[in-house]
């Protein structure tokens, strides 16, 4: 109803300017709506280096003020082109058309702009229910209820009375948003609703190396930003959290993030219901943690006299020294193995330990090679049933399992 409500209040008003402005400038104004329509977004790239001159950082902004600002620029310039050509007009009527005709003008140019005004205002209509939808389809799939601020409510008060009016067709009738702004939306509702989720996020494969950012790991590790989305907090809450705004204050983090995302949102959206990734199919991508177990099974297959107590004695060794061990192996080619301890057993030092970076290869179907530090360090990998065993020069084998 409110939809309903909403179009008789636009083409009403805008039926009374057309009466008062006429025909002519009201055919010109309509026309400027269709051009306005059209090149919105390519005018409005020319704004968008002048609001980050201004100052503004906001990604979202940046995104969607600059259509917005394209629009209202068309717009005005084809209203001054309906008022030059509407003075020319009048200027006739008035003074060389005669009293008979000026008025049968004005009668028809108020009528003809009326009807017009009724054109324009379907066509605001029809805009207004685009933006209704494109916001609301975001907004309803986070929304909490009476806890939201009122204007959410009532633009998903909006967006559920398009829907069930049916005018979402004519909203998507004008829609050039393309599918990547609707999979994002799905993809941040499902998200929002299922918070365990976000664990299998993490282990995404295309987001593996950005999972690594200081940022990520900070909203990783936050207990109080877990609890606020275990309990069902708002989404304004969520975002007021110091962890997310590190990444939502981050403009060249999220245009990253965005351009990470973008090729992969459709098998991103499937890894999250299924846990298979259609797209990353190495066995190698994914996080990996330290396996006690197949690392002394190794250590005794390198060494086969060893004795049960010494292998026990050296498998509670390994697992003090390596048990933290991690390795986040990403698309790319790229590789982080992380804790690894430095120096040898009770040298100055020998506790410490560093986050190694670099890359990987193949080297056959279950082997590899990892490049770490440029070339500095370099160690063999190769996968025993489900386990990776690493082997550095000095032969030493780390054995890691990859966390699911």
């Amino acid at each position: 109803m409110t939809i309903w409500i909403l179009a008789i209040v636009v083409i009403g008003i805008t039926a009374a300017i057309g009466y008062s402005q006429g025909g002519i400038r009201m055919g010109v104004s309509f026309i400027g709506i269709i051009f306005a329509t059209l090149l919105a977004t390519i005018v409005g790239k020319l704004a968008t280096p002048l609001l980050g001159a201004f100052g503004m950082k906001n990604p979202v902004l940046l995104w969607a003020l600059p259509p917005l600002i394209g629009f209202i620029l068309i717009s005005i310039i084809f209203e001054i082109i309906g008022v030059v050509v509407h003075r020319k007009v009048d200027v006739f009527y008035k003074y060389k058309a005669g009293d008979l005709r000026l008025a049968l003008w004005e009668r028809i140019n108020a009528r003809l702009g009326a009807c017009v005004g009724v054109l324009n205002g379907t066509a605001y209509v029809v805009l207004i229910s685009f933006l209704i939808y494109a916001i609301s389809y975001c907004t309803i799939q986070m929304a909490s209820a009476d806890t939201d601020p009122r204007a959410i409510r009532v633009v998903n008060a909006l967006g559920r009375d398009l829907e069930s009016t049916k005018m979402t067709r004519a909203a998507r009738a004008v829609d050039s948003l393309g599918t990547a702004f609707y999979d994002t939306a799905d993809l941040a509702g499902l998200l929002y609703r299922h918070p365990l989720l976000e664990a299998r996020l993490l282990r995404y494969p295309g987001l593996l190396a950005l999972g690594e950012r200081q940022e990520f790991q900070g909203i990783a590790s936050d207990k109080n930003f877990s609890e606020a989305r275990l309990r069902g907090a708002t989404i304004q809450e969520v975002l007021d959290n110091p962890s997310a705004q590190a990444v939502f204050s981050n403009p060249e983090l999220l245009r990253t993030l965005w351009q990470t995302l973008t090729p992969d949102l459709a098998d991103l959206g499937h890894f999250l219901t299924n846990g298979v990734s259609k797209k990353y199919e190495d066995k190698l991508l994914g996080r990996w943690v330290y396996d006690s177990s197949g690392t002394i099974s190794a250590y005794r297959r390198a060494k086969p006299n060893t004795t049960s107590l010494e292998a026990q004695k050296m498998k509670a060794f390994m697992h003090e020294r390596f048990g933290q061990v991690t390795m986040v192996a990403a698309p790319g080619h790229e590789l982080f193995l992380k804790n690894m301890p430095q120096g040898q057993p009770g040298a100055p030092g020998a506790n410490t330990t560093k986050n190694l970076k670099g890359t990987w290869k193949e080297d056959g179907s279950t082997s590899y090679e990892f490049d770490l530090e440029g070339g500095t360090d370099r160690r063999k990998a190769k996968f025993e049933g489900s386990r990776l065993v690493v082997t550095a020069s000095d032969g030493l084998a780390l054995a890691l399992v990859r966390i699911d």
